[in-house]
């Protein structure tokens, strides 16, 4: 049984997170001032950045927080680690977010891996959790916003992976069952456990070769979107020969 649909989250699946974050980050810098505990050196700057927004979508991951509160958070507690004054609050956070709009870093693959799969002709949708408009403005960037028929984007949708809502919400729109979908994400949290949930099969991009820590079992794991076209084929055999037995 061939799949109909893919749906493909976006950062660090189709976009390079860490790349696009230092270039907003870099951006929403300029025209600040300098702290005035001592630390000016940007790249200790954007660790502590990081660690904090990294900190806080992890915890978003357990349900601690939405990721519209994370989006709030993180410039706050940002800036008053750092010591600036809270009036700076509002200029990083505005600023972070019309670069990270901007922002295109493709992860290698990503857009051969599209074109293959579209010439396959599956229907292509991107599944994330941020601003749609900002998710949407990075894909066309990138040049490859053309490829999807849909975006689904949580602040959107009113629900953040991997809550099954956000899933039933897309299959509802593209007028799919969730037999006929393939969800393909770098987060075993929110793409996997969350798809797996709405009864979606899954593949795991584990582009960083992290241990796999939970007894989650996706269809399969990948490390690169070269692997992701055969993935997706040997699955559809594997159903095809379990139809027929």
């Amino acid at each position: 049984m061939k799949y109909k649909a893919i749906f493909i989250d976006i950062d660090d699946t189709l976009l390079d997170y860490i790349p696009c974050c230092r270039e907003a980050f870099d951006a929403a810098m300029k025209g600040l001032p300098n702290p005035g505990d001592g630390l000016r050196d940007e790249d200790e700057l954007f660790q502590i950045f990081f660690s904090i927004s990294g900190r806080l979508f992890s915890e978003a991951k357990r349900g601690l927080h939405t990721v519209a509160e994370v989006m709030e958070l993180y410039p706050k507690e940002f800036i008053a680690t750092i010591g600036y004054p809270e009036a700076a609050v509002d200029p990083f956070k505005h600023s972070f977010r019309a670069a990270w709009g901007e922002t295109h870093t493709l992860v290698p693959g990503a857009k051969e891996c599209l074109e293959a799969l579209h010439n396959k002709g599956y229907r292509l949708f991107a599944a994330s959790n941020s601003f749609g408009h900002l998710q949407r403005s990075r894909l066309q960037h990138a040049g490859i916003l053309h490829y999807f028929e849909d975006t689904y984007i949580s602040m959107d949708i009113g629900y953040d992976k991997p809550d099954v809502r956000f899933y039933e919400h897309a299959l509802r729109r593209c007028g799919l069952q969730p037999n006929e979908v393939m969800m393909v994400g770098d987060s075993m949290t929110t793409d996997i456990i969350g798809a797996q949930a709405a009864g979606l099969d899954t593949i795991y991009f584990n582009r960083r070769k992290e241990p796999i820590t939970n007894n989650l079992s996706p269809l399969a794991v990948i490390s690169s979107l070269a692997e992701l076209e055969a993935c997706i084929e040997a699955e559809e055999q594997r159903r095809d020969g379990s139809c027929h037995q």
